[in-house]
């Protein structure tokens, strides 16, 4: 044990993760959440994100199944789909479809909300973690400010009542979010000001829900489970809508999320006008998709989508008592899909902290932030390769315009060498994957000669006319089923009407 006391500040994906690694070194761990939560998977006014698709990078999967052992299991088990996305992805790419083929990479899709639900579930399980519902956080208990004896003491709160709480204890854990005000109050209280780095690329995405028809009802053409449209990569005169990101996201309960987003742009915020952008997407496939299905939902708009990295390890002392994890230190733009899983793996940072730790001293907090800061460079490094191109982008981390003109010419045709080499090359394709899952760094991947001679070799056995797998299927049909796992005998894979005939 390392104390009676663990505070947790916030109660979603970070708060939770949080809980589960601080209870086996506290008495007790108090989580103090705003909203009342829900006892089955429902959206609820602290996290207006879970509007959105978000699923969990293989990284966070292995972080969240060492703090809840079972979790993954039990998400299947409530209706999350175990996917290989290669495989049950139809991928709208530069040059039209991309070919189906197996990879290494799988991922389990579900809404927010049930990854909440299952979360929550497996936290209740801890008979000495206490969720505090209703319990908004007015500000922190401290001794000392800035000084060298200066530590955090515990938390105020004030209940759904309105009545003032004031709880002591040996670690305070920030989760609440981008919108943390424990900044201000350490500044405050006398601790010097947290440097930011900031980077806002202009993201807005839209979502809306839908029901999908019954398996036996679903077209012939849907193989796919989970549908891509990437923005354009050529000049000339189109709609804004072949700029966007699109998504058919498909989640538990037969559900799917469709979701457009794009970088600088206005996006749909009514219905009529989500669906008129829907038709005026780079495949008809994907409106075809989506007048198959019943609207579940109005329309949701985000824009709060930058990418701001509160830098407490930059310091020169480190806030004793004290502990960020999640947005409350680094959130990033969520097209990348890296912030529930960066969480998991800072809360398996402190984890990996209290086992080895004696005290609670300023050394402690020092080797959690420096090991904090080594797990978040490596979505950072990802977060500003693809945004700093950008011209609308704003914050600290803007580069010269040389420099991102550089990075916006060459950033999606990079990624198209890669993932046309992936389908021929395993090395690629696993150092990839073990890159977009945060396994590995942009910088590994960039300075591996294997990996280079990998996309070299690809693009002059292409030039030669040598690969053996097809790709850029014209993307005003409907994308191909063909397996081209084995290129040399490709397999056409039933439809749902047929495995229903024989059903």
């Amino acid at each position: 044990m390392h104390g009676k006391v663990a505070v947790v500040l916030g109660g979603s994906i970070a708060g939770l993760c949080s809980a589960g690694v601080l209870a086996p070194y506290f008495d007790e761990v108090v989580v103090l959440e705003r909203d009342l939560l829900p006892a089955d998977a429902e959206h609820r006014r602290g996290v207006p994100q879970s509007k959105h698709p978000h699923f969990v990078l293989n990284s966070g999967r292995r972080a969240i199944g060492k703090i809840f052992p079972g979790f993954e299991d039990a998400l299947i088990a409530e209706g999350g789909l175990l996917l290989m996305p290669s495989m049950d992805a139809a991928y709208g790419e530069k040059d039209g479809w991309a070919p189906r083929k197996s990879s290494t990479m799988t991922m389990v899709y579900s809404s927010r909300i049930l990854i909440e639900r299952v979360m929550r579930d497996k936290v209740r399980e801890l008979t000495n973690v206490k969720v505090i519902e209703g319990a908004t956080v007015t500000g922190l208990l401290t001794v000392a400010g800035g000084l060298e004896s200066g530590r955090v003491t515990g938390a105020e709160y004030r209940d759904s009542s309105g009545d003032e709480h004031q709880i002591e204890a040996d670690l305070v854990v920030d989760c609440l979010g981008r919108g943390s005000s424990v900044n201000e109050w350490l500044a405050a209280a006398g601790w010097p000001e947290i440097p930011e780095r900031t980077l806002d690329a202009k993201v807005t995405y839209t979502s809306r829900w839908y029901d999908l028809p019954d398996v036996g009802e679903q077209p012939d053409s849907w193989w796919w489970k989970h549908m891509v449209i990437t923005p354009t990569q050529e000049g000339g005169i189109y709609p804004d809508e072949h700029e966007y990101l699109s998504n058919f996201f498909p989640i538990e309960g037969n559900r799917a999320i469709v979701c457009m987003g794009s970088w600088g742009l206005d996006m749909a915020r009514k219905a009529d006008a989500f669906e008129t952008s829907v038709e005026k997407l780079r495949s008809p496939a994907f409106a075809r998709a989506m007048h198959e299905c019943e609207p579940a939902s109005e329309v949701h708009l985000t824009r709060s989508t930058g990418n701001k990295w509160r830098r407490y390890d930059e310091l020169q002392r480190p806030v004793v008592g004290l502990v960020p994890i999640g947005d409350a230190i680094c959130g990033f733009n969520p097209f990348y899909a890296q912030g529930m899983s960066s969480a998991a793996r800072s809360a398996l940072v402190l984890s990996e902290c209290l086992a080895g730790a004696a005290n609670l001293d300023e050394a402690f907090f020092g080797d959690f932030l420096a090991k904090q800061k080594e797990s978040l460079d490596v979505p950072w490094m990802l977060a500003m390769a693809r945004d700093q191109g950008f011209e609308c982008a704003t914050g600290s981390e803007v580069v010269p315009a040389w420099r991102r003109k550089i990075m916006a010419k060459m950033s999606w045709p990079v990624f198209n060498a890669i993932t046309a080499a992936s389908r021929e090359d395993s090395y690629v394709e696993e150092t990839f994957t073990a890159v977009f899952n945060l396994d590995k760094s942009l910088k590994e991947m960039a300075t591996d000669w294997r990996f280079i001679y990998g996309l070299l070799r690809y693009r002059v056995r292409s030039v030669l006319g040598q690969t053996k797998v097809p790709a850029g299927f014209d993307l005003s049909l409907d994308p191909p089923a063909t397996d081209y796992s084995d290129p040399d005998n490709p397999v056409e894979p039933p439809t749902p009407a047929n495995l229903s005939a024989t059903a």
